[in-house]
């Protein structure tokens, strides 16, 4: 049976993501590793070598009467065969999916954990990208098939370094939920 290896990264909703992230960079010392400010997110780590990111500020965050401030959880699996795993078991046992995405990097799986917190398990491709994205995929295909479209993806955005930004940033990053 599959299991999480470690936690990942944590998303948090910001107010004032130019003032979250210089505090995370500036005063913490970690490493803006992805950024797309169009969309409201920059991602830092404390060491980009060993992980992408650790913390993933996300623009949005409601008045500050409302504590709702985490956008996610998130949680490694060791193999792709584990998040497959995960997935399907999500699915049998009546869990929320809100999408299973291609970040180049990685792919995730989104879901609503039972007291509706999103909560993601992903695994590691091997393919560094500093680029937010997240494109929809079928992970239930042949290895070989998955990893063509991971390539295909990281093929289009691996050129940009990290800490980098496009030059034609999207609007919006989002996972798009799954029935």
């Amino acid at each position: 049976m599959p299991r999480v290896k470690g936690l990942g990264h944590v998303g948090i909703y910001v107010r004032d993501l130019e003032r979250m992230a210089a505090f995370y960079r500036d005063v913490m010392g970690m490493t803006v590793t992805k950024q797309n400010w169009r969309a409201g997110l920059v991602f830092l780590s404390a060491d980009p070598d060993a992980v992408d990111h650790e913390i993933a500020l996300m623009r949005g965050r409601p008045d500050p009467a409302d504590p709702h401030l985490i956008n996610q959880i998130s949680m490694r699996v060791e193999t792709l065969d584990d998040l497959r795993a995960f997935h399907r078991r999500l699915v049998s046992e009546g869990y929320t999916i809100e999408g299973v995405v291609n970040h180049a990097s990685a792919i995730g799986c989104y879901f609503f954990d039972p007291e509706g917190n999103r909560t993601e398990v992903f695994w590691v491709t091997g393919r560094p990208c500093w680029v937010p994205t997240a494109n929809p995929i079928d992970v239930h295909r042949p290895d070989e098939a998955v990893l063509a479209d991971v390539d295909r993806v990281w093929n289009q955005l691996r050129h940009v370094p990290v800490g980098g930004r496009m030059a034609e940033e999207a609007a919006t990053v989002e996972v798009t939920r799954q029935a």
